[in-house]
């Protein structure tokens, strides 16, 4: 019975441990997407799969924390192509381990205070829905912020550079 007892106790030690853990990881990527709330001007380049060429347009973008969640809102706005206008929700699990549907795959310290956090889901991208891993880099800074889509397509070696993002802190 006292073994018993025992690792009942053990069990619920490393319960308690893993979900604070958990928590911690979800805590600093909240932490590290407040740091980019507010304002942002910049520019979108795409790759055009039609054409093959890149396509650049400006764009401004409005992040903000949903109170009292784990989402933030994207409000991204296209000032010459207004019917591109969108608004996205980026939910962060409360394990840390996703970002929406995206695992978690590094969360880097860069130099001047940046992080680089990079996920990955599979998926399917290009004009024909191919099968593909789309990994998501995002650069958090104070005064600059970006995401990159990059494109793996399946039973391919080279990554394409599928969409770009660059922005700069607008200061009210």
């Amino acid at each position: 019975m006292k073994q018993l007892k025992n690792i009942l106790i053990i069990g619920f030690c490393l319960l308690i441990a893993t979900l604070t853990q958990a928590q911690k990881k979800s805590n600093r990527l909240i932490n590290d997407f407040m740091k980019v709330e507010g304002n942002w001007t910049g520019q979108l380049t795409y790759l055009d799969y039609s054409s093959g060429k890149p396509y650049t347009m400006s764009a401004e973008l409005e992040i903000k924390r949903i109170p009292n969640t784990n989402e933030f809102l994207f409000v991204h706005t296209y000032p010459k192509e207004k019917s591109a206008n969108k608004t996205d929700t980026i939910t962060i699990s409360k394990d840390g381990q996703y970002i929406g549907k995206e695992k978690l795959v590094s969360r880097t310290k860069l130099p001047k205070g940046n992080m680089r956090i990079i996920t990955e889901k599979e998926g399917k991208d290009g004009n024909d829905g191919k099968k593909a891993t789309i990994r998501q880099t995002y650069i958090l800074g104070n005064t600059s912020f970006s995401t990159q889509k990059d494109v793996l397509f399946s039973g391919e070696t080279t990554w394409i550079k599928r969409h770009e993002y660059v922005y700069k802190k607008q200061h009210d």
